[in-house]
């Protein structure tokens, strides 16, 4: 239900977006469809690094398509190694990964508005030496800020809330993810 919900949101939001093209481009004798155009392409990502008796290393690659200039879908692949030696006598190691969907929408060209549905899969270790794994979802709603560093990549941060707080959750409720990265345009 909840992954009908957010297509159901990234479709009208995809419609209005191309309604408001359609009524500037028919305003001004130009045709409202084109070609898939590879500068309209997009890529980035982050990296995430924490070292210590807690070490988690994190690789978070993305594309992206501008439906339009404030508008942008695209997909987000996630991988993370984790080794744990915080308790005595166990090492606990664990590589966990998943894929989000997501959509940006720019108030203006630094300021943006962020929706993400992701699933990640993460491993439990139980005392008795039992592993049990879970498919996480995530509903991440938030926005964020981009700086421009060169005609063809910038910088960007922002803050993202989970709405789903599910139980097998890493976690905690209302924990928001900070995340700060790099884009590169095609």
């Amino acid at each position: 239900m909840k992954n009908i919900c957010l297509l159901f949101i990234l479709i009208l939001l995809a419609i209005f977006s191309q309604a408001q093209d359609t009524i500037v481009a028919k305003s001004s004798k130009v045709l409202p469809t084109e070609p898939l155009k590879v500068s309209k392409f997009y890529w980035g990502g982050y990296l995430n690094l924490t070292f210590g008796s807690y070490t988690a290393i994190g690789v978070e690659p993305l594309i992206a398509y501008k439906i339009t200039p404030k508008l942008s879908t695209g997909a987000i692949f996630s991988y993370e190694f984790i080794k744990d030696n915080r308790y005595s006598g166990y090492t606990y190691k664990e590589s966990n990964y998943g894929a989000s969907i997501f959509t940006r929408f720019r108030v203006i060209p630094q300021i943006y508005l962020h929706a993400e549905f992701s699933e990640m899969k993460y491993n439990t270790h139980q005392t008795n030496g039992y592993q049990t794994s879970y498919w996480v979802p995530f509903l991440l709603l938030g926005g964020g800020f981009s700086q421009q560093i060169s005609e063809n990549s910038w910088f960007n941060t922002q803050i993202l809330f989970d709405v789903i707080q599910n139980e097998h959750s890493p976690y905690g409720s209302g924990v928001p993810f900070f995340s700060v990265g790099f884009g590169v345009g095609f």
